[in-house]
């Protein structure tokens, strides 16, 4: 009996190796997005000046689209549900994409780049650290602890010092 909690503890441990290893592949990776939306948000900023917000908005949803739909052509038959078969609360993303970067059409100008960002980050991890904690959208709980509520106290101290710098 003792080798099989020992062989469960060994397959347990290998199983979470390739996770914590995807994990750490993954990172640098989604710090380059997160690099690519303040490249978004300078971009953005003087565009919505030059042909307004929602134009600049429009113009940003349509080279996305363009490119997911070449992408979609050229990836083959995909799997999943209808759309009209999905929960509808799962769609509100369509109407949070747009809001977002009219947003950052209206605020990068008048309080830069940097700005802008952080001030996103904070409201992006506060929310998050909610969604984490209470499970929401389907999402696994993580508690929230003391160190997540220190990480998003030292973003909202950032926020305070980029404001006054």
């Amino acid at each position: 009996m003792q080798s099989t909690s020992t062989n469960g503890a060994a397959s347990m441990t290998t199983a979470t190796q390739p996770r914590a290893f995807l994990r750490w592949l993954l990172l640098p990776l989604v710090i380059l997005a997160g690099m690519g939306l303040s490249v978004e948000a300078g971009l953005l900023g003087p565009l919505g000046v030059q042909v307004g917000h929602l134009w600049a908005t429009l113009s940003i949803f349509g080279v996305g689209s363009a490119l997911l739909f070449l992408l979609l052509l050229f990836s083959g038959p995909q799997q999943g549900p209808a759309l009209n078969e999905l929960p509808r609360w799962q769609l509100i993303g369509g109407l949070l994409g747009p809001i977002y970067v009219v947003v950052l059409t209206l605020a990068t100008p008048h309080i830069g780049v940097a700005m802008t960002m952080i001030a996103i980050l904070s409201g992006q991890v506060g929310k998050s650290v909610l969604i984490d904690h209470f499970g929401w959208f389907g999402t696994s709980r993580k508690r929230v602890n003391g160190e997540r509520w220190l990480a998003l106290a030292l973003i909202v101290v950032a926020l305070v010092l980029i404001a006054r710098g």
